[in-house]
């Protein structure tokens, strides 16, 4: 069976209305220049706005003809909701209130998630010999979820795991072989005035 290679990224700077920014949409760009030399086979994107319009923004650069589809399994969400003893002392502001419901949702959605971008097997797929490689556009938090699974991390782990606008993760699936995470939040094909994480700044030592 074939290697499955993802290419993830978080969406674009986008606008306090979600739309990509003039800035987002350079940001996309610079990452299609980046993987223009791959043989992707096809692009999904999250339901939103700012990755929908990143994917067609980066797809310019891989000839045009790349298949840029929707995947709602990548629309943003909280993929797991820690329980109290699970939570860092920073986070509890961020869950409190969490309504049950909502928890269990959007878990369903990440492992949904997981099911169809956390194994070997894939839509893409044209030949069973064939190596896949496949573009997702989507937003942080599903980002860190997909890393975590990939490390086999317990479900609270995917809290800290930022990521950059545009910024590049990859994952290897090999049959019979556990995940590899090449690279993660690399910002090499942005300069550093695009370099934004969309998070607050951290004061460093």
């Amino acid at each position: 069976m074939a290697t499955r290679n993802l290419y993830i990224a978080r969406h674009g700077d986008a606008d306090a209305f979600g739309n990509l920014t003039v800035r987002g949409r350079e940001q996309a760009r610079l990452l299609g220049r980046r993987l223009a030399h791959l043989p992707i086979g096809a692009i999904w994107h999250s339901p939103l706005p700012r990755a929908a319009d990143s994917a067609r923004e980066l797809n310019i650069f891989l000839t045009g003809k790349v298949t840029v589809g929707e995947a709602p399994e990548l629309i943003d969400h909280v993929p797991y909701v820690p329980t109290p003893a699970e939570t860092p002392r920073a986070w509890v502001p961020f869950f409190d209130g969490y309504e049950r419901e909502e928890a269990d949702a959007g878990h369903a959605i990440a492992e949904s998630l997981t099911g169809r971008f956390g194994t070997v097997g894939g839509q893409a797929m044209t030949s069973r010999d064939e190596d896949m490689h496949e573009v997702l556009i989507t937003h942080a938090y599903p980002i860190a979820w997909l890393v975590r699974d990939a490390l086999d991390a317990p479900p609270q782990r995917w809290l800290g795991l930022n990521s950059a606008n545009t910024a590049l993760t990859v994952i290897e699936h090999r049959p019979q072989l556990p995940p590899t995470i090449i690279m993660f939040n690399d910002m090499g094909h942005l300069p550093s005035w695009l370099q934004w994480t969309g998070f607050p700044e951290v004061p460093r030592p």
